[in-house]
């Protein structure tokens, strides 16, 4: 993984912490402007609360999450498997015999263009071996997808 990868989950993070803050300010306008006989007076006169707890429960999971990521996942390609760990809550390891890909593809998205990253989308016929790796250089994306390339070719060529 590149360490620019930790800025491109940052601003991933920062975005749904703009995202559920600006809902929960919303809410907050709406549920003090209401005079809904249903909402209890206290709710009413507490909404203000709602996104001062939205930001204080997500603003340390925005700074924790990216260095945790970075930390969790990790990527090799052996001889004939390509080995894939990602996650931050729960944690997936994916093993995909190289002989079983059927296609390698290399995609960016805004922030990784402007971050210099790229992303490796390993395709095989079950979805179950299928393996995506985020947050790689963009050169060494490009090498590795076409190694994994050129090395799937040759394992598909020994078996006919």
């Amino acid at each position: 993984m590149s360490r620019r990868a930790i800025a491109l989950w940052l601003i991933e993070s920062l975005i749904g912490f703009a995202i559920f803050f600006g809902g929960a300010l919303l809410l907050a306008f709406w549920i003090g402007r209401s005079d809904w006989a249903v909402l209890p007076g206290w709710l009413s006169d507490h909404a203000w609360l709602l996104p001062l707890v939205v930001g204080v429960v997500m603003a340390p999971l925005v700074i924790i999450e990216p260095l945790w990521r970075y930390a969790v996942h990790r990527w090799e390609l052996s001889g004939d498997v390509v080995y894939a760990r990602s996650g931050w809550l729960s944690r997936e390891w994916v093993f995909v015999p190289v002989s079983r890909i059927q296609t390698v593809d290399k995609a960016q998205g805004w922030f990784e263009r402007a971050l210099r990253l790229a992303t490796v989308e390993i395709r095989t016929a079950s979805h179950a071996g299928s393996s995506t790796i985020k947050g790689l250089d963009y050169d060494v994306a490009a090498g590795f997808a076409e190694e994994l390339a050129r090395r799937a070719q040759e394992l598909r060529d020994d078996a006919t």
